[in-house]
Formats: C-alpha cells, structure tokens, sequence
C-alpha cells in the first residue's frame, strides 16, 4: 500500500519556507531571497520516495493589513490550501515571534489536520539551550502533533521531520503524480520566477517590489539545442525602471546573465534570454491587470 499527501508550508514572510522546499527536493522550484513577499504563488513540489509521495505546497506568506490587490492575492493564496492538505508545517524563525506570527497561527488552527512546529534557523544561534526554550514557549501557543528544530539552509534535522510528516500522509491505491516529476508548474513560471529572483537580489535595498515578470516568447531549437526567451519586467514608476537598468544598462545585463545561467543549468541547453523593462502605472493594486498577469481573477 502506497502513501500519498499534500503538505503545506506555512508561515509569515521570510522564515525560510521556500528555502525548506528546495532542500526538501533537492531541486529549485520555489525562488528565494532575503527580501519578505518573495514568494507570491502557490509551488508544489513533488517528492516520490519508495512508496510514498509527498506533495509540498510552497505559500506566499501571510500578512496582516496589506491594502494592495497583490497583497490579498497573496494572502489567499496562502490562506486556500490551509483547509485541502493532509499536514501543515507551521514555520517560524527561531528567537522572533510576532504578531503576525500569532495571526497565522489563528487561521492554522482553523484547519482539522496534523500541524507540525517547524523552528527555523536555529543555525544562527551559538547555544542549542536558546532553541529550546523559544520551542518551548511556541509549543504552549497550540497542541502541535509534533515539533522540530531546524535549519532549512544547511539541512539540519529535515530528514527527521520527513520520517514524521509520512506518518501523518493517507493510504493510497495510487500516487497523483508520476514518480520523476517535481513539480505542477509549467517551464515558463519557472522561468519568469527565476528573473523575479535574479531583480529581488541583485537590487538590495533598492529593490521594488511592485515588479513582476511576464514571459512574451519562449521557443526551444532542438537542432541547436538553444533556448530563446524573451521577457518583460513590468514596474509601476519611471524611477524604478531607471534602477533596474543601472548606469549603461549595467544593472540589467547582471540580472540576464544571473538568471541565463540559472536556466541553463536547469534546462540542460543553452539559453539566448533577452530582458525589456515596462512601465505599467499601478499593476500591483489593479485587479483587471493582475488577473492579465496570470494573477487570481478572484480577489
């Protein structure tokens, strides 16, 4: 008998869900960064091991009183899968609870499945005892079936919290998915999200987050084993589009050839990528042009 399920991941912005996917996987599908709302839609992951299958679902994370439309976009996202899963893995940073941390919680608890503390980036404390006492005090917060002390970014302790998540999957005559795929999403989302990642850390502070990536052709060659792409980034304001390109067009061509050479490796082939930078005045609060974005036409 089989065992197949659907995990979700969640937790506020920035505590590390995605990057706990991709270790997860060992394959990237889910982009990162150390900026907050990263992350913007649901990612599945798919990892088929013996007999089981396990089915990750990557969310934005949660945050209270974003007015915007991309922000409740975002907010449902997350919120959608909380009552369609088999588990959910309830990350936070280890040392830092918050109020929205507090908030998520709330709406987890609403959901009648296993949830399982996972305590991140514990990596970054010189004392263990600290970990543990910040578990402890989360764990008087909510009756969790289970609770870990990890960190996403060096793999510590993930295998463990495997073991326990496949306990709690169902019994299954089947798997939902083939055995060699590792994700839902199709070559183009990957692409565009690689781009989306490539801007969030080559512009630092200066990064602005009313930016998205919209994937106008993407045509592959077999005779010459090339990939052709060509993307638009879409900001809000002349300004921001003057920062993305950089002096001479510096800053742009260092996003190409990042976000090529992350392609390339992920495809197996050559990739010939080509960037344009658009102004499109307030996509991020207009539901007509997110829902022309490939956003939820539900907001």
């Amino acid at each position: 008998m089989k065992k197949c399920g659907y995990i979700a991941i969640i937790g506020r912005p920035n505590v590390g869900k995605s990057t706990l996917l991709n270790h997860i996987l060992r394959y990237k599908v889910s982009i990162t960064s150390r900026k907050p709302q990263t992350t913007r839609h649901q990612i599945t992951g798919i990892k088929t091991e013996n007999n089981i299958q396990y089915i990750y679902v990557d969310t934005p994370g949660l945050h209270q009183d974003e007015p915007k439309a991309i922000n409740r976009f975002m907010n449902k996202e997350a919120g959608s899968v909380i009552q369609d899963v088999d588990v959910i893995l309830f990350v936070v940073e280890v040392g830092k609870w918050t109020s929205t941390d507090a908030w998520v919680l709330e709406k987890i608890a609403q959901a009648k499945v296993p949830v399982i503390l996972v305590v991140n980036k514990v990596d970054q404390l010189k004392k263990r005892h600290d970990a543990l006492v910040f578990e402890k005090e989360i764990l008087e917060k909510y009756h969790f079936a289970a609770s870990f002390l990890i960190s996403a970014k060096q793999g510590h302790y993930i295998d463990k919290l495997e073991s326990k998540i496949a306990e709690y999957l169902p019994q299954s005559d089947y798997f939902f998915f083939g055995t060699d795929q590792v994700t839902d999403r199709t070559e183009r989302f990957i692409i565009a999200e690689i781009i989306r990642e490539k801007l969030m850390r080559t512009m630092g502070q200066e990064v602005p987050y009313q930016l998205t990536v919209e994937i106008d052709k993407c045509k592959f060659d077999e005779g010459k084993n090339l990939m052709e792409i060509h993307a638009t980034i879409l900001v809000e304001r002349k300004g921001q589009k003057a920062m993305i390109i950089g002096s001479k067009g510096s800053k742009l061509k260092k996003i190409g050839t990042d976000a090529r050479q992350d392609m390339e490796s992920m495809l197996d082939r050559k990739v010939f990528l080509q960037l344009w930078v658009k102004v499109k005045e307030n996509w991020s609060d207009d539901e007509r042009a997110l829902r022309s974005l490939g956003y939820d036409s539900n907001l």
